[in-house]
């Protein structure tokens, strides 16, 4: 019997008609451990985001636009595939004529993302607090142990105590007796502590219950606390296990309490007293987080510069030897990973790496598989979206190489591409600056071409944590403030279905300059494909504007080339004319 069937089995047996399956887990972080991906174990999709909706008869597969491709490529039969926005969950249940009982596990949905998936729909929600893939999921890997560990104020500047004097001040001002802090990037950032409950990012899993009087109590698992964790805290954090939290939460009466609706979840929202008070605001960790301080960035530049080293070697390796030997596109990231790992301070990619040849390329989220592997070779581009974990910060850089010969029509669209990056680059900013308004600049090249990209142009980047981070980010929704200390990703692309794609990323920070101005500065230093560029599509600033980069970079990576190198290094960042 195949596992959908099973599942089939089981909603009967708990009398429901559907049942939803998210891709997160029950932290909410967009690295989902393999033990933990029950979306990919009961359909094959391998994406970061979805949902499956499950029926006795029938089975949907939720995606937006980056994973459509990627969804019809891997996912079985069974399931119908929509692509988000133009079909929602909703949608579909508005269809059918009968009430029906909807089932879900409440510890992986938030309050709104159930009104969101529901909506005026007449729906009877059943929460099982025992998750029904576990109950057919047989083999599962085991849940890891590893210590958690600080991490050095060398590397991120700040001590906790001030972190926590921030905090306090904040829910006194706003009157809030109590922070429910479910996001476990933004605990590990407030403590200054690193783990590896996640792949591809420090974290460590927990909830923290923060009084404005600066008690702080961390529900974990007491198993991966050290002695010298728990004498560097002392009184000043209190740990309980895990399993507790909730017992606790029920305890808390008459009060105001600030949850993060983003990460707080249905089964611990339904579990506190009645006479609290929810405040729906946004935890405030989160725009602290967003701004780093002088250490951060000085840190991240060295970083940045670690991983040019290898990235530009890679990419002067890749075109020097692609007609010699057979380079697949899983040879090719391999070959990335040990330029990498030549240098003492790198610890490993911070998301998985998307090494698209051709055609592979246009998927938006593409991850090589032995099934979908090309050899690399021929006429065509090479999409490679790579990022890389340090104590000194988190990378995170696109390049389309030229392998061949490039068509006039994919330089077209390459330097389009490469103004909207430009553009991005180049903006002033003001103190009313929204992401929004610049991710519309970004576009404006590509649209006048009738071309669109269904990603947003940038999104923000964590130190040492996670590579997408909130507040701030690029994108036609995003109406937060870009402020000065914040870390972007600047990533314009183009992708034409079965044919090739193209994506520009560098990450900029902003910095402030003069009267409540700000400018981005560029903290990737990994020369453009100028194979790719016809410069009679480039006005005068932007030649310069490349000039200065690749002028600065030389500079930079010129000490770490070997002679072969820097005569491809040379070559590179020779200027436009």
């Amino acid at each position: 019997m195949n596992k959908i069937n099973q599942l089939r089995n089981i909603l009967n047996q708990e009398t429901c008609d559907a049942y939803l399956i998210p891709k997160n887990d029950e932290y909410f972080g967009e690295h989902v451990p393999e033990n933990k991906d029950r979306l990919k174990f009961i359909s094959g999709f391998t994406g970061s985001t979805g949902l499956a909706l499950i029926f006795k008869n029938k089975s949907y597969l939720f995606v937006d636009g980056r994973y459509t491709l990627q969804a019809k490529n891997e996912v079985n039969k069974d399931f119908k595939i929509c692509e988000v926005p133009k079909i929602k969950p909703h949608h579909i249940l508005k269809n059918i004529n009968k009430r029906i009982t909807l089932g879900f596990d409440p510890k992986l949905f938030t309050l709104s993302s159930l009104k969101n998936i529901i909506s005026k729909n007449s729906i009877n929600l059943k929460p099982i607090n025992f998750n029904l893939i576990d109950k057919i999921w047989k083999n599962k890997s085991k849940v890891n142990h590893n210590k958690f560990y600080l991490f050095e104020e060398k590397y991120h500047g700040e001590n906790y105590l001030n972190k926590i004097d921030k905090i306090s001040k904040f829910l006194k001002l706003k009157n809030i007796d109590y922070l429910l802090s479910t996001s476990v990037e933004n605990i590990s950032w407030l403590l200054n502590v690193r783990g590896s409950d996640a792949t591809s990012s420090p974290l460590t899993n927990g909830k923290i219950l923060f009084n404005k009087n600066r008690k702080i109590i961390f529900f974990t698992n007491i198993k991966k606390l050290t002695p010298h964790i728990k004498k560097f805290f002392g009184k000043k954090v209190i740990f309980i296990k895990e399993e507790s939290f909730v017992n606790y939460l029920r305890k808390i009466k008459k009060s105001n309490i600030l949850i993060d609706k983003k990460t707080c979840s249905f089964y611990y929202e339904k579990n506190i007293h009645s006479s609290n008070k929810l405040i729906n605001i946004e935890d405030p960790i989160y725009l602290l987080k967003s701004i780093k301080n002088k250490t951060e960035i000085n840190n991240t530049r060295i970083a940045h510069l670690f991983d040019a080293i290898a990235l530009t070697k890679f990419i002067f390796w890749s075109k020097n030897n692609y007609k010699k030997t057979k380079i697949t596109e899983i040879s090719a990231q391999n070959r990335l990973e040990k330029y990498k790992k030549q240098h003492k301070d790198y610890l490993y990619p911070s998301f998985n790496t998307i090494s698209g040849f051709g055609s592979n390329g246009a998927l938006v989220h593409y991850r090589s598989s032995h099934k979908s592997n090309k050899q690399i070779k021929g006429n065509n581009l090479y999409l490679l979206d790579s990022g890389s974990q340090y104590f000194y910060g988190t990378t995170d850089v696109t390049r389309t190489i030229a392998i061949g010969k490039v068509s006039n029509f994919q330089k077209k669209i390459y330097s389009t591409v490469l103004r909207a990056h430009i553009a991005v680059a180049s903006y002033k900013l003001k103190k009313t600056t929204l992401g929004k308004h610049i991710d519309k600049v970004a576009r404006a090249p590509l649209l006048k071409l009738g071309y669109n990209y269904s990603h947003g142009t940038g999104h923000g980047v964590g130190y040492f944590l996670n590579v997408h981070e909130g507040p701030q980010g690029l994108s036609p929704f995003n109406n937060h403030k870009i402020l000065p200390g914040m870390i972007l990703s600047n990533e314009p692309g183009f992708y034409k279905e079965n044919d090739f794609g193209i994506r520009i990323e560098n990450l900029i920070y902003c910095e402030r300059v003069k009267n409540n101005h700000s400018k981005f500065i560029n903290l990737t230093m990994v020369p453009f494909d100028k194979d790719c560029i016809n410069k009679k599509l480039l006005n005068k600033n932007e030649i310069n504007w490349i000039n200065t980069y690749h002028q600065k970079i030389f500079y930079i990576l010129k000490p770490f080339m070997n002679n072969v190198e820097l005569k491809m290094l040379t070559k590179a960042c020779s200027a436009i004319s």
